[in-house]
């Protein structure tokens, strides 16, 4: 894991890399997403900042949809319906498959799986994105 201040640098670089105004919100939620070893809730993202940023659950859900948005972070449906949330390791989303423990929910990236698979779809058809997770059991709750 990285030290903080390089994520915190990361998360400012990739901000400014996209063309955006760079805030202590915005920095703050994409460095914690940076810092993760798994997908983060909301709530999880909101508990991480609780100690050095005062930062409403509104802006949170703002940030993370802009995050997403730019494609600095993507969003994975848990099987709980509770959304969780991503950074890429580089800080870019590139098209790849999700681990998703069916107990505690932890999600991680499967970056050694080919994605978008082959998969066929009927004549006139257009896929425009594809989401590949693989659901199972975490060594943690094995």
């Amino acid at each position: 894991m990285t030290a903080p201040r390089s994520r915190a640098s990361a998360a400012e670089r990739a901000i400014r890399a996209a063309g955006e105004r760079l805030t202590a919100p915005r920095a703050a939620v994409l460095e914690a997403l940076l810092a993760a070893r798994r997908a983060l809730t909301h709530h999880e993202i909101e508990q991480a900042l609780a100690s050095r940023l005062a930062v409403d659950r509104v802006t949170v859900s703002r940030v993370l949809d802009w995050l997403v948005a730019l494609g600095l972070a993507h969003r994975i449906a848990g099987e709980d319906r509770t959304w969780r949330f991503l950074a890429g390791r580089d800080g870019s989303h590139t098209a790849h498959a999700h681990f998703m423990c069916s107990r505690c929910g932890r999600t991680v990236c499967l970056d050694q799986v080919a994605v978008p698979p082959a998969v066929k779809v009927p004549r006139g058809f257009e896929p425009r994105h594809v989401e590949l997770n693989v659901k199972g059991v975490c060594a943690a709750c094995r």
